[in-house]
């Protein structure tokens, strides 16, 4: 089936570009494009921020409790699964055991005697 030039409709190209022309849509696209600059917030928003006013031995502590949290969730998670996915798992649990290890032993050092 073939189409011949009546079967197919006329389209002016430039009234679909003269459209767009005044579009806030088309002038946001543009921005963002060629001019990065305008288009980048001024502002780097954070899901998670720690406060600034935080002490190291708090955060030492918050820390400690974050990984043991962690070590928890993925050890039920390994405890559900089986073979090679299970081991991976279980790697993960030693992992973040190792990494409360240290962030205690950091604590301890710092408790006064």
């Amino acid at each position: 089936m073939s189409t011949t030039s009546k079967d197919a409709p006329e389209l002016e190209t430039d009234v679909g570009f003269n459209a767009l022309k005044d579009s806030e849509a088309a002038r946001r696209a543009m921005d963002y494009y060629l001019k990065p600059a305008i288009s980048e917030s001024t502002t780097d928003e954070k899901f998670f921020e720690v406060r600034p006013s935080i002490s190291s031995e708090e955060a030492m502590i918050h820390a400690s409790d974050l990984l043991r949290c962690a070590a928890a969730s993925a050890y039920e998670a390994a405890d559900h699964l089986q073979g090679s996915r299970r081991d991976l798992a279980f790697t993960v649990v030693h992992m973040i055991d190792m990494a409360k290890a240290l962030v205690d032993r950091s604590l301890d050092c710092h408790r006064p005697e």
